[in-house]
């Protein structure tokens, strides 16, 4: 990358700009890290006294931050400098990336009933099954298995080895990361004379609009009916989201949490990482499960809980404070116990 504060300031419209930067801006780094030539940005306040200490030649500060910039230095005010800096970013990664070709590689196994549009692109060693529909620019990266009947849209983005099982939906600028599994069999079992039998899942998964899930997360297809993750929800890596599962819109599913079969989620909710939700729960619009949550039971609809079982954020707080003391309390207590066994010994009676 090579830019100039000029063309920061185009690309990114700041709140306001205070300084001059002279030099070519050919890199990016945090406050601590960066060197003349790099851009870096506050966000976290925790970092503030970083700033002028900074050697970074432009800075992305927030609106109103009490700093004047040193000399051939710019500093640029936004309302949410991590945003912007995520806007460059991604102007930079596009001159990053290779854009895969139009068409079907050589090497890809196409079955004859698949419909591929003429504008997608399906990479190398790719199995595409029985009546898969692809539509527009949707790219298929290398090793991708698309079992029969997926249905896929407009401008989609399967990276390398991602598997889509029988019957997948999904709908349009869906991303999907290496080893995402899509529509693999629920966790289902009934056991008889000792015996765990499998229970058939003949369900399918629904991925609605706008959906990104990251690398090596599945989801399962129901058992019956479908299991559906609603349209600009967000998934990390390693998640697991069980069969029968309905996801609202918007949602955050943050890294190796797990939903168990048949819960539904609202619109907007939060689970933050390691959270655990159990089956069969309805948890309301804008939930939010702090990390390593576990949930068992419903939740009202704004909702904010944290620890195992899963309770108020206040009530949390308080008890993760006071469990603190436990020790000294048992001290207390048995020194209390030592005191009433020494004067029953003497023969003290009466209350203590």
């Amino acid at each position: 990358m090579r830019y100039t504060q000029e063309d920061l300031e185009k690309m990114l419209a700041p709140r306001a700009v205070a300084g001059v930067c002279s030099e070519p801006l050919t890199g990016i780094a945090s406050l601590e890290l960066a060197k003349r030539g790099d851009i870096s940005f506050l966000h976290n306040q925790r970092y503030a006294t970083q700033v002028a200490k900074s050697r970074a030649s432009l800075l992305l500060l927030p609106e109103n931050f009490p700093a004047s910039p040193p000399p051939d230095t710019a500093y640029l005010f936004f309302a949410n400098p991590s945003l912007a800096l995520g806007i460059l970013c991604e102007i930079v990664e596009k001159t990053l990336e290779i854009p895969p070709p139009i068409g079907i590689h050589p090497t890809a196994v196409i079955a004859r009933t698949a419909e591929v549009h003429d504008a997608a692109s399906v990479g190398p060693f790719c199995v595409i099954e029985e009546n898969v529909k692809i539509g527009p620019h949707t790219v298929v990266g290398a090793h991708c298995c698309i079992g029969p009947r997926c249905v896929l849209g407009k401008c989609v983005r399967l990276h390398s080895h991602v598997t889509l099982y029988r019957d997948c939906e999904l709908a349009d600028r869906v991303i999907l990361h290496s080893g995402v599994v899509i529509g693999s069999d629920g966790y289902g079992y009934a056991t008889e004379g000792g015996v765990h039998k499998k229970l058939a899942h003949i369900g399918r998964v629904v991925l609605e609009k706008d959906v990104e899930i990251g690398a090596n997360s599945c989801i399962d297809r129901a058992r019956f009916a479908e299991t559906r993750i609603g349209a600009g929800t967000k998934i990390d890596n390693l998640v697991q989201v069980a069969h029968n599962v309905i996801v609202g819109e918007n949602c955050l599913l943050v890294a190796q949490v797990g939903i168990a079969g048949s819960t539904q989620l609202g619109n907007y909710v939060v689970l933050a990482g390691q959270a655990g939700v159990s089956g069969h729960l309805r948890l309301g619009d804008g939930v939010q499960v702090a990390a390593q949550g576990g949930v068992a039971e419903d939740l009202d609809a704004g909702a904010v809980v944290r620890g195992t079982p899963a309770m108020p954020i206040g009530m949390a707080n308080r008890y993760f404070v006071l469990r603190k003391h436990v020790p000294e309390l048992f001290r207390r207590v048995e020194h209390v116990e030592k005191k009433i066994a020494a004067k029953d010994a003497g023969g003290v009676s009466g209350a203590f």
